[in-house]
């Protein structure tokens, strides 16, 4: 069911000022994980049945929805979501819809990983929002095609079963199975639009291609890693610094509100699981006039918070706008990882080199059968 189930139903028609205004959402449990559909990662729509009045690619768009009232087009109202035609029946004595019509969109997903919650956001869609939505998912290795993921041999798991849902809301869903997914198919019963998608979960990476790669960034959030708590949040979240690529703009990495006192900030991470990592990166991409002042890398090796923190490297002058690499005297093995800036400011992505243990190996192996993969 809908995480708040006051939402179902008609939202007011869009009566002028802030189209935010009445807006409907709250604070899910599970928007602390990553979001599996980030495009970022490489997610993407790959196919729909229909999107007559507004594009698929719309919902996994990073930014919320925008509405523009005196936007339209030759086919209507231009909405940014995905929006499919009115659905009718087969004869003028049976002019509605039946109860198995809907429409789909298959999702891939930007890194494979176990779900923990779902938003299907209906944000503008006021009066054109589907009266229900599901959710579906599979794990299928590879590049599959459309034609491939909707093949009869194919069996589909639910996430999300027929739930009504509201207009102009973000409608949650909390997941509890543990699989791992690749794909979803998203239902929207019978018609109509959906603004947003978000895909809340842990990236359960492929130990085979992990350990083909050999070395590789053993933090970052494609392989597995995750950004588990953070000193200040303010302008950015902390997970920015583990996303895949460099970052492009200042609000891309994180970065923290002014200090007015003698602490500083931090983030702390999980590794994929058990590595020794034998290289450093810290970029403070398009951060300035606002990058940290120096920065240290801590590492612990398991999972009790009161283990002793290694420092990797040691408190070290940062530069604005600037890629840093460090290549560490001798390999250290660790589990989580930390880094703390001085006093404030920012970091755009954090690096952390390196290669499995066998422990940590055997670690992700096994998780990865219990997931089904």
């Amino acid at each position: 069911m809908t995480a708040t189930v006051s939402f179902t139903g008609d939202a007011n028609p869009y009566g002028g000022g802030d189209p935010y205004a009445d807006y409907r959402t709250a604070d899910f449990p599970f928007t602390q994980y990553a979001n599996l559909a980030d495009r970022r990662l490489g997610a993407g729509v790959i196919a729909a049945n229909d999107e007559f009045f507004a594009d698929r690619e719309n919902m996994l768009v990073p930014e919320p929805a925008e509405f523009v009232p005196e936007h339209f087009g030759h086919k209507g109202k231009i909405m940014d979501g995905w929006e499919t035609r009115r659905r009718r029946g087969a004869s003028a004595e049976h002019p509605w819809p039946t109860a198995q019509d809907h429409d789909w969109a298959l999702v891939r997903l930007g890194a494979p990983g176990v779900v923990r919650g779902i938003v299907v956001d209906t944000a503008h869609f006021r009066g054109n929002y589907p009266q229900a939505v599901s959710v579906e998912g599979v794990s299928v290795p590879g590049s599959p095609s459309p034609e491939e993921l909707l093949a009869d041999d194919v069996k589909w798991t639910t996430l999300v079963p027929r739930t009504k849902v509201g207009g102009h809301a973000a409608n949650g869903f909390e997941v509890s199975l543990e699989q791992r997914f690749t794909h979803l198919r998203v239902n929207q019963h019978p018609d109509g639009g959906i603004a947003r998608l978000r895909v809340y979960g842990e990236v359960a990476p492929d130990p085979a291609w992990l350990a083909a790669l050999g070395t590789f960034d053993v933090v970052a959030l494609e392989n597995g890693g995750r950004a588990e708590d953070a000193s200040d949040r303010f302008y950015s979240p902390a997970s920015n610094t583990i996303q895949p690529g460099r970052s492009r703009k200042m609000d891309d990495g994180w970065e923290t509100r002014r200090r007015r006192d003698l602490g500083n900030d931090w983030i702390s991470y999980r590794l994929v699981a058990r590595s020794e990592i034998r290289a450093v990166e810290i970029d403070t991409a398009y951060l300035k006039g606002n990058s940290a002042g120096w920065a240290t890398v801590s590492l612990r090796d398991g999972d009790g918070e009161n283990g002793e923190w290694t420092e990797i490297l040691p408190r070290t002058r940062l530069q604005p706008d600037t890629n840093h690499r460090f290549v560490l005297p001798a390999p250290v093995a660790g589990t989580h990882a930390r880094v703390d800036i001085y006093p404030d400011g920012g970091i755009s992505r954090l690096r952390l080199f390196g290669s499995l243990t066998e422990e940590g190996s055997a670690e992700l192996t096994a998780r990865h059968r219990e997931l089904g993969g």
